[in-house]
């Protein structure tokens, strides 16, 4: 082989030694961690300072359709009088508003004394006998419930006496007549008083005691 062809050879190898530069790892890993190009168009947010947060959006809700119900006026409640309350005291009143409890209780009160005086027979109540002449002679105070009939006396000639009353012995009810039987005091005859009753609700009669006679009327004075 001659020398000319050794020296191509020589040159041969060494070109492509030239063409390839040497591998830097280093400059590789550097340019890795390096952010990417920024575009141009896109705005630079990060060194802005941060401003308001912005405002949540508002949800309004939307009507049913239904009309609104009405709320019931409802009074403030009143406080309780601890003084008497004088006529003068305009707006102030001893006790609150009466509530549905009270009404109700009320209710039954009144029903039950309706009830009650449905029961209560003609004689229910006070009466004055009285003598012509005389004046009043007894008061007297009768029960009558149902059929059954009964009673008190008090005479009002001996006022506060310790025997000046008592009980009614019995009494009889037949029809338009009436019969009260009744001791006035000790040691004396049983009285007994027949009376008719009349046009205006008042009775006549007579009183007999032992030998003594009397007209008498009987009267109402107290319900």
């Amino acid at each position: 082989m001659g020398a000319s062809s050794i020296l191509w050879l020589v040159l041969a190898a060494a070109m492509p030694a030239q063409a390839q530069p040497p591998a830097d790892p280093i400059g590789s890993l550097l340019d890795r961690s390096q952010p990417p190009p920024k575009d141009s168009d896109e705005p630079d947010t990060a060194s802005q300072p941060p401003g308001a947060p912005e405002p949540e959006p508002v949800i309004i809700a939307l009507a049913s359709g239904r009309p609104p119900v009405p709320i019931p006026y409802a009074p403030p409640p009143r406080p309780q009088a601890t003084t008497p309350v004088r006529v003068d005291e305009v707006g102030k009143t001893p006790d609150a508003p009466p509530t549905l409890k009270d009404m109700a209780y009320d209710s039954r009160i009144r029903s039950s004394f309706a009830s009650a005086q449905a029961f209560q027979g003609p004689l229910d109540g006070g009466w004055t006998l009285a003598a012509d002449g005389e004046g009043d002679l007894y008061n007297l105070q009768l029960s009558n419930r149902g059929e059954r009939l009964e009673g008190a006396w008090r005479d009002l000639r001996r006022k506060g006496a310790l025997d000046a009353s008592g009980l009614v012995d019995d009494i009889q009810r037949s029809g338009s007549q009436l019969t009260l039987r009744f001791s006035p005091a000790p040691g004396k005859p049983v009285a007994v008083a027949t009376l008719q009753g009349g046009y205006d609700g008042r009775w006549s009669g007579e009183l007999a005691q032992g030998s003594e006679r009397k007209r008498i009327t009987l009267r109402r004075t107290a319900p």
